[in-house]
């Protein structure tokens, strides 16, 4: 008896151990990359063309985020994609929560074809060109309206959602009722606080796709001063690419004159991904704690 508990323990002792190493492992396979990017970031382009920069700089350099910030238009592209993040989450995290608590409604008169109906529209897609004719006719197109408007439902999000509501006990809807509460009321002092993890999934969601979107500005808007902060860094880096290329393909007299330049296609593009990446990473310290499992858990005994 006491052989197989030492043996159960050992074998339990070795499977924490091995446990251990693969989740060590997967944190270093996400680690190692960005200490990569901060060290390319933070080196002078001309050195690390010579490589062996890996995860500590060889050359400090601050000109790769001097580049950056040279551009005029930077901080008004700043504040274009703050304004769209900020608002176009808050938006699109409250209207989801509206559609979604309606849907999971079973007095909504139709849901299950409102439900199909919502659905359907995940399975396909009117495809670039008339996406951009309908903007236009809505005169979206060049406004930062096209930022937001367009992107305040997400089916999949609505049906996040909709099955996280489904699971709060319809009990505590019902005692609301008798003491008189509305559904709107019940929604907003009930549901919304009991659904935070959820809520707090989708504005992550949310926030990183406006913040990472350069794709609407490119396409959608032709003014300068509405091009949100990713838009503006990835055309800033295909100039600086092209440049590069050109100056590699021309006469060898041209040589001289690449060796003497600090700031790289390669070492711009590792501080544009600093600095796209790094307000989320500030603020997902203060989001992770609710993601765990929903508080309305043991709040009534059915």
């Amino acid at each position: 008896m006491k052989s197989t508990k030492i043996q159960s323990t050992s074998s339990q002792r070795f499977f924490k151990w091995i446990n251990y190493l693969i989740i060590i492992g997967l944190c270093l396979t996400i680690v190692l990359p960005f200490l990569n990017i901060l060290a390319l970031a933070f080196n002078s382009g001309a050195d690390a063309q010579r490589g062996g920069v890996y995860f500590w700089p060889r050359e400090w350099s601050f000109e790769n985020f001097t580049e950056v910030f040279k551009q005029s238009d930077i901080i008004t592209g700043f504040y274009i994609s703050a304004f769209r993040t900020v608002l176009g989450t808050i938006l699109s995290v409250f209207l989801t929560a509206m559609a979604a608590y309606a849907l999971k409604s079973r007095t909504l008169p139709g849901r299950k074809s409102i439900t199909f109906f919502v659905f359907f529209t995940m399975l396909f897609s009117g495809g670039i060109v008339p996406y951009y004719m309908v903007l236009k006719e809505l005169h979206l197109t060049n406004t930062i309206w096209v930022y937001i408007i367009p992107l305040l439902y997400n089916v999949w999000n609505i049906m996040i959602m909709r099955t996280f509501f489904m699971q709060i006990p319809e009990s505590i809807e019902e005692a609301a009722r008798i003491d008189g509460c509305g559904d709107f009321k019940i929604f907003m002092k009930i549901i919304l606080p009991m659904s935070k993890p959820v809520i707090a999934t989708i504005a992550l969601f949310n926030g990183v796709g406006h913040w990472n979107d350069w794709f609407s500005g490119t396409f959608y808007v032709r003014d300068q001063e509405l091009k949100p902060l990713a838009t503006l860094l990835q055309e800033m880096l295909t100039r600086q690419q092209a440049m590069a290329d050109a100056l590699l393909k021309s006469s060898s007299v041209h040589y001289e004159m690449l060796d003497k330049i600090q700031v790289t296609g390669d070492s711009l593009k590792m501080a544009t991904i600093i600095l796209v990446i790094l307000p989320i990473v500030l603020i997902y310290p203060f989001i992770q704690k609710y993601f765990v499992k929903g508080v309305n858990i043991g709040s009534v005994k059915e």
